[in-house]
């Protein structure tokens, strides 16, 4: 963690909405003036999209069938520890980026499925934004969760997140039904030891929960709407959120514990601009002391 030099982390598994997740961030990132920059977890995959397939395939043939992105040995968690710790210190480090496609190919200058070239984090940076899979992973061998002065873990129920990747992964990429499912099934162990553990460091958990029948999410022909859904709110610390306030403002929400807030799916927008906007402020306010 560092007061001069702050490091907000966004983490969810393939499908779980961290991408919408980053929208809200910008939005007050550009409406408070905060210089931000993103880095995304995609970056730090160890190979890009063909040496990946090829170093699958040579595991499957090891018997290994669970190799995945999942997993710390198919990305450069060590890399990333070190941008976070070397920001933290100094406001400095080394990124790049991932090309998922055509759109972002013209953009970057590089074809899809693989990196960009490596750059210096701009000198005018402000805040660190992290989203992606290991944003709080902690290891034998890393602990990203160290460096973050702020968490938050976007995770819907098991059967809306896999409805959120099939169809993603269906109509944006292409793939058929069948291929994703061989991914999630790969992907489990790795699911259950890398990504879920991390909710339990995040400072604030997101998590969608459908109110219509998701029970055979690899049939489902709609994702359920925001108003089909109600969103759980957990603070791991919630001293200094002021629920009150909160369940004044979002009409139809309320306290299922101490620590937690339930809201109206459709509520999630202004539910995260109320209650990410105070903390990023402080942030800033804290760092702007140490000038």
């Amino acid at each position: 963690m560092s007061v001069k030099h702050p490091i907000i982390s966004v983490t969810g598994s393939s499908g779980a909405g961290t991408t919408s997740v980053k929208h809200t961030f910008d939005r007050i990132f550009e409406r408070e003036g905060i210089m931000a920059t993103s880095i995304e977890g995609d970056a730090f995959h160890r190979y890009d999209r063909a040496d990946m397939k090829a170093v699958m395939a040579e595991e499957a043939e090891k018997g290994n069938h669970h190799f995945s992105h999942f997993g710390p040995e198919a990305n450069r968690l060590e890399d990333l520890e070190s941008v976070f710790k070397q920001f933290g210190e100094n406001g400095t480090g080394r990124i790049r980026n991932y090309v998922h496609d055509e759109i972002e190919a013209e953009k970057r200058g590089t074809p899809p499925g693989t990196f960009t070239d490596w750059r210096e984090i701009p000198e005018e940076t402000e805040l660190l934004f992290y989203e992606g899979l290991h944003g709080a992973v902690v290891t034998e061998e890393v602990n990203l969760a160290q460096h973050c002065d702020l968490s938050v873990g976007v995770v819907p129920v098991i059967n809306l997140e896999w409805i959120q990747k099939i169809h993603r992964d269906r109509g944006d990429r292409g793939y058929s039904t069948e291929a994703i499912c061989d991914t999630i099934l790969r992907r489990m162990p790795d699911y259950i030891s890398y990504i879920c553990p991390q909710f339990s460091e995040t400072d604030i958990n997101f998590q969608r929960i459908p109110t219509v029948d998701t029970s055979n999410a690899f049939i489902a022909r709609y994702i359920p709407s925001a108003d089909e859904s109600m969103v759980v709110i957990r603070f791991k610390n919630p001293r200094g959120i002021d629920f009150p306030y909160l369940v004044s403002m979002i009409h139809d929400s309320f306290m299922s514990r101490a620590n937690t807030i339930v809201i109206p799916g459709g509520k999630l927008d202004i539910a995260m601009q109320l209650i990410l906007t105070p903390l990023i402020l402080r942030l800033m306010e804290r760092k702007r002391r140490t000038r």
